[in-house]
């Protein structure tokens, strides 16, 4: 049936497809509403949307609802959980269509869940797939330009998002409520959304707060205090105080204790593909992360900042977000000490011409001396991503971090005309370490 639909997609003409485009998805939504009996009315459904931190605080949410003995549902980048049973996402999108979203709601519903707490992003809302979705509580984390191409412009990526505040203003839910991070001045257009229930989180609610380190220097964990009690967590950087705090807000606003939440966070250890840590009995450190954007990669590297960083960099996807690719590069070429560059999704694009982009970034500012290594050094070029990583596993010595970004969990690289290899940048950096330990 995908292949039969995607045939008739192609033979229409793009004008005409365009035009028709907002009429298809939008009944295909409320097709699949309709067949799976509009299952959010029967859930509680927190969303949560914004730039940065969705995936994230999806799974703290989760986390501190089951901790407070609720039964959840989850949908985010990284997986679909339904109770005790958990699967990959493997789609490579936030919210898959096809009528998915709707079958998810309806497979919680069944199995009793009380609570779906589900990501949702600007492409799937532009697609019209948060359509006929009730919600409860909505979270928005930030807002900061991404998919620029694929939107047309930043206006119509914030307005996407948008949409899904109208949606939620919409909600016959009753006791709706919006959660908003007031330290982004980007967030303006959603605090005038008409919801009578507002709260607001910012960072300085969480002073004093320090970023803790092990015993051979790197980052180990937070510990903060919110409303006069001391809580620690295993996660790491000040982007995730931020995520953390939604998830309290949200958490306190369905009637969690705070003895619960500070449970839920010492207990939950690590999100997979952010800031993951892949053990092998090294003296040094790999770490796979998603960061995919200037703000997020800096954000990364900082966490880190004083350790030696080795940097497995792609850049961005193919026919997007050009104008990103050089700054990143320029960061790289700031805090790491040592950069590959490498292939990561370049779908019809000639990888080559992507790493490019990235390359010129690191030149720059390494002509300048504007960094930690030698004038003369420059960014190692390895098409292939096995062998990017394990050229940066090769470098790494006593004390050193190597920061394999851009994927995360992501489980294919997305070549042209639609082929894409299966893959898993924890899995090939667990294999590239075993390797290195029986060779030795």
């Amino acid at each position: 049936m995908e292949k039969l639909l995607r045939s008739l997609e192609q033979c229409i003409p793009k004008p005409l497809y365009r035009w028709g485009q907002p009429i298809y998805h939008r009944t295909l939504a409320l097709g699949s509403a309709i067949a799976y009996g509009f299952p959010s009315r029967r859930i509680n459904v927190i969303a949560v949307t914004g730039t940065k931190g969705k995936s994230s605080t999806v799974e703290l949410v989760s986390a501190m609802l089951e901790e407070a003995g609720h039964q959840t549902a989850l949908s985010n980048t990284i997986r679909f959980k339904v109770g005790d049973q958990s699967r990959p996402n493997l789609f490579k999108m936030s919210m898959p269509g096809r009528g998915f979203m709707q079958r998810f709601l309806r497979q919680a519903v069944r199995a009793g869940c009380e609570y779906a707490v589900i990501e949702m992003t600007s492409q799937g809302a532009s697609l019209y797939r948060h359509t006929f979705i009730d919600i409860d509580v909505l979270v928005v984390t930030n807002i900061s330009p991404e998919h620029i191409e694929s939107h047309g412009s930043y206006e119509n990526y914030v307005a996407a998002k948008l949409a899904i505040g109208t949606q939620f203003e919409k909600s016959p839910k009753k006791n709706k409520v919006l959660i908003l991070n007031t330290d982004d001045v980007n967030l303006e257009q959603f605090a005038r959304l008409k919801i009578e229930n507002k709260i607001q989180y910012s960072l300085g609610e969480m002073k004093p707060y320090s970023l803790l380190t092990g015993n051979n220097g790197v980052s180990d964990g937070l510990e903060f205090t919110y409303n006069c009690q001391r809580m620690t967590s295993h996660l790491s950087g000040t982007f995730n105080l931020y995520n953390i705090l939604a998830a309290i807000k949200t958490a306190e606003s369905q009637g969690v204790s705070r003895e619960k939440i500070a449970s839920a966070l010492r207990k939950f250890k690590e999100i997979k593909g952010r800031v993951e840590r892949i053990e092998a009995g090294r003296d040094f450190t790999v770490i796979v992360d998603y960061a995919h954007t200037a703000d997020s990669l800096e954000k990364l590297y900082q966490v880190f900042k004083g350790s030696r960083l080795i940097a497995v960099l792609g850049g961005t996807g193919g026919g997007r977000d050009r104008a990103k690719r050089k700054e990143m590069g320029k960061l790289a070429a700031r805090y790491c000490d040592y950069v590959v560059l490498t292939n990561e999704d370049p779908y019809d694009e000639d990888p080559m011409h992507i790493i490019h982009d990235v390359k010129a970034g690191v030149e720059e500012i390494w002509r300048n001396h504007d960094n930690k290594a030698t004038s003369d050094t420059k960014p190692t070029v390895i098409l292939d991503r096995r062998l990017a990583i394990r050229d940066a596993i090769s470098h790494a010595t006593s004390g050193d971090i190597i920061l394999i970004t851009g994927k995360g969990t992501d489980p294919f690289i997305m070549g042209a005309h639609g082929n894409n290899i299966p893959w898993s940048d924890a899995q090939v950096a667990r294999e590239e370490l075993e390797k290195m330990n029986k060779n030795e």
